[in-house]
């Protein structure tokens, strides 16, 4: 089955060129790569979040593996959804799922589901695809939608993509999609995200969600980057680094109301 774009034309082009012209701005001139084991990369709207999305994916390998974990803001579907089978596709093209994979993860992790209703209007995973088609044409994606909070349950499915990822020749890229603080002044939105930037620096996953939750974040994909801190670990992560932080006020210029956007990488 063929997954068709839901935002194209609104969350980024719709035309193959533009769309390319874009990311070629947003991902800046080539540089050499570094091999990553996870990341944390915005969701928004290109013209809001992308700069911060680009400067990551301008840093790291795409392997041919690479694992989306996204937060499901629809309500829709399975706690922790898998698209396990066909393709998906964009402007540029049909990006393939590791179907391999895939049924690896079904099996070490019996809480992912292969349910296609929970992506069915999601964008998070989505707007990932672009730059990920953009850097390695070549590469499969691995697209899950996550709705629980349960912290056992993101550390089951962290060990569940470390031991499918354990299988790969050349390892999987384990990428979470988020965004940070929402619509809170720049002052609030800076002070909260370096909190929660602190805890995903210290690789420190149980931290990370006890600080989202005491501390009131609205970081949408904080499942995401539990799962995805969980998962490195396993493979052996020893650091992360923030690559750069802007809030939409630096794009807009109104800094009343702001949304926050982390680029990280994870080694």
């Amino acid at each position: 089955m063929v997954r068709k774009p839901v935002v194209a034309g609104s969350f980024y082009a719709a035309a193959s060129e533009a769309l390319k012209k874009d990311l070629e701005r947003y991902i800046g001139p080539g540089e050499e790569k570094i091999k990553a084991l996870g990341a944390v990369v915005p969701h928004a709207g290109y013209m809001y979040s992308a700069s911060v999305a680009g400067a990551v994916y301008a840093k790291i390998e795409i392997p041919s593996t690479v694992v989306i974990l996204a937060p499901n803001h629809h309500g829709l579907g399975a706690p922790f959804a898998l698209w396990a089978e066909g393709a998906w596709e964009t402007p540029l093209g049909q990006c393939l799922i590791d179907e391999d994979f895939a049924r690896s993860l079904l099996y070490n992790c019996p809480l992912v589901e292969a349910d296609n209703s929970a992506h069915r209007l999601e964008h998070s995973a989505e707007v990932q695809v672009p730059f990920i088609q953009y850097i390695n044409p070549e590469a499969k994606i691995v697209p899950l939608v996550l709705a629980s909070h349960h912290l056992p349950s993101l550390e089951e499915l962290g060990r569940g993509i470390a031991a499918s990822a354990k299988g790969l020749e050349k390892g999987a890229l384990i990428l979470a999609s988020s965004d940070m603080t929402h619509y809170e002044s720049q002052e609030s939105a800076q002070k909260k995200d370096d909190a929660a930037i602190q805890r995903i620096l210290a690789l420190d996953a149980p931290g990370l969600l006890k600080t989202v939750e005491q501390k009131a974040i609205s970081m949408c994909g904080v499942a995401p980057t539990v799962a995805m801190l969980t998962a490195v670990k396993e493979l052996g992560a020893t650091s992360a680094e923030l690559i750069k932080y802007q809030t939409s006020g630096d794009v807009v210029g109104d800094y009343a109301q702001v949304v926050g956007y982390a680029g990280i990488m994870v080694r």
